[in-house]
């Protein structure tokens, strides 16, 4: 049975990886066994329940024991986000048949801006199509689990229609607990090392 890797990453202004607070008070350090940074302590990782584009209520605890990729983005993001989800896509491909066992969900940053077919549009031109769950919101349910994760969205200043972000990927073993993180240009060989490590934790 495959693990649950949670990729989250997310959107403030000013904040490199390295300074952005984790989940649950976490600290996180260079480890032996993962490719990227281990988390310490391994508790839980905050929930997750919205909505998909399509209207359908998802929750993380549902794909417990697969292999999960969150990760919070918004689909008119000029940079990060494309290359976050080029690289989701990328690591899809080299996992070959393990990738049935792997859910990616996204979590929107951009309430207005994600429409139901602005993220159609995104996930075809990513070629995320039914691998994908982008998960949409008005601003107060989105901040639920903003808060949740320590992560938020705000406009740039300079350019208002751009959501101004930094981003973490964090991944979340088998059991449900918040156990490693990446930054946002992340091997996808990193992550594909890491999961039978969190399938078995």
């Amino acid at each position: 049975m495959l693990g649950v890797l949670v990729v989250v990453t997310v959107l403030l202004a000013g904040q490199s990886s390295s300074k952005q607070k984790l989940p649950n008070d976490a600290s996180s350090a260079t480890s032996a066994t993962f490719a990227g940074a281990a988390v310490t302590p391994l508790e839980f990782a905050p929930p997750i329940a919205l909505r998909n584009s399509l209207g359908e209520p998802v929750t993380l605890t549902e794909y417990r024991g697969k292999v999960v990729l969150v990760t919070f983005l918004y689909t008119h993001c000029p940079d990060v986000c494309p290359l976050i989800t080029a690289n989701l896509q990328t690591r899809l491909a080299q996992l070959g048949l393990k990738a049935r066992g792997v859910q990616v969900i996204a979590v929107s940053v951009d309430p207005r801006g994600d429409t139901p077919k602005a993220v159609a549009d995104f996930l075809h031109v990513h070629e995320m199509t039914g691998r994908m769950e982008y998960l949409l919101g008005s601003a107060r349910h989105l901040g639920r689990t903003w808060k949740a994760w320590n992560v938020g969205s705000q406009k740039d200043a300079s350019n208002p229609e751009f959501v101004a972000h930094s981003a973490l990927v964090y991944g979340v073993s088998a059991s449900g607990k918040l156990t490693t993180i990446y930054p946002a240009n992340f091997k996808p060989a990193d992550i594909a090392h890491d999961v039978p490590l969190l399938a078995r934790r």
